[in-house]
């Protein structure tokens, strides 16, 4: 199973423009001003559900990286499938955003803002790990 929830009954789920479309467009939740060489946390109110061998990567919509200088702070987000229902925040993707134009930007409300795409991968053959995550975004050292 894969699909995206809500935590807010007030946003909008992310969802593809085009049936060729990758990546699943994010809306933001509300207006965020974003100042120049500014960086802040948007939470999205959505959570997703993935397979035992996916991830989502978040990228920053080629539109606003190109024309207004935004990026992620991480450069690409990769969400695990483990996130889902993490101790910390149960799943609530947050998404860090960076302005390194010199110029403030308006972030609508409902403006879509980054794309997610679900990606298969791999592991090595004696892979053992077996530790599950215990917490959020940076809990696993």
């Amino acid at each position: 199973m894969r699909k995206f929830e809500k935590l807010n009954n007030d946003v909008i789920l992310p969802k593809r423009q085009t049936k060729f479309s990758a990546g699943y467009d994010f809306y933001n939740p509300k207006d965020i001003l974003i100042k120049s060489k500014e960086k802040v946390i948007i939470q999205t109110h959505i959570r997703c559900i993935m397979e035992d061998d996916e991830f989502l990567s978040l990228h920053i919509r080629s539109s606003l990286g190109i024309k207004y200088g935004l990026m992620l702070a991480n450069v690409t987000g990769i969400i695990d499938k483990d996130y889902y229902g993490n101790s910390d925040n149960h799943g609530h993707i947050l998404v860090s955003v960076i302005n390194t134009s010199d110029e403030d930007y308006l972030l609508k409300k409902n403006e879509r803002f980054v794309q997610g795409i679900f990606q298969k991968y791999l592991t090595v053959d004696d892979d053992k790990t077996i530790n599950d995550r215990i917490g959020g975004i940076g809990s696993t050292n």
